[in-house]
């Protein structure tokens, strides 16, 4: 079971990841997140880092070195790791690895309300979302191909994000075909509703049941 954490904003992980390399102030660490991409990986609140650095350091997982000033810039904060923090960063990413979490993707948001529209139209948007994931495949499949003196070690989120749009994409292909050859348990009943804008008495009563937790 996930820790309630001091500092549990995913953005902490990733300034205690970058930071572990060497002592740098706030603006350092965002431009060398942004120079690996972390915003592709952690959904980062850029607005935010200064407060999930004094955050850390509250916790005693940064603390001040010094403090560095370049021109005519205002002076700027140096903070490094300490022990506590390199511990932190550890055991974070051990929970991370180890433990299954519930997420909650928006992709899976909408499926859940997407009766609110048509059969024909949800085909139209799953075909416009597929398009749009064989983009991206060929993209990351073109910059990983590129990427081959880059040790692996460097690339396996890109790998696993890879993975999870081509299951995603065949999961989508999947469901078109369902929805195109008309095998989709309860099309009917989905189309009905859209016609007569009434809700069929077996989907009323479904409802009113409710789904098996999971």
């Amino acid at each position: 079971m996930a820790k309630r954490r001091k500092v549990n904003n995913l953005l902490g992980l990733a300034v205690l990841s970058t930071v572990s390399a060497k002592p740098m102030h706030p603006y350092e660490m965002a431009s060398l997140m942004r120079a690996r991409s972390k915003d592709r990986d952690i959904d980062i609140k850029w607005g935010s880092l200064y407060t999930v650095v004094r955050n850390l350091e509250k916790h005693g997982y940064l603390a001040v070195e010094g403090s560095v000033r370049e021109g005519a810039r205002p002076e700027r904060t140096v903070y490094r790791i300490t022990e506590n923090g390199l511990d932190e960063l550890a055991d974070w990413v051990r929970e991370i690895i180890a433990e299954p979490e519930r997420e909650y993707p928006r992709f899976e948001a909408g499926l859940s309300v997407v009766g609110a529209l048509g059969p024909d139209e949800v085909a139209r948007l799953l075909r416009r979302r597929l398009d749009a994931l064989d983009r991206e495949i060929a993209e990351q499949d073109a910059m990983l191909a590129d990427a081959d003196e880059v040790p692996r070690i460097f690339l396996i989120e890109s790998e696993y994000d890879l993975a999870m749009r081509r299951a995603e994409a065949g999961w989508v292909r999947a469901l078109l075909a369902d929805i195109d050859d008309g095998t989709l348990q309860g099309l009917d009943l989905w189309r009905m509703y859209h016609e007569t804008g009434e809700v069929p008495a077996e989907v009323a009563e479904l409802a009113e049941r409710g789904t098996p937790e999971s």
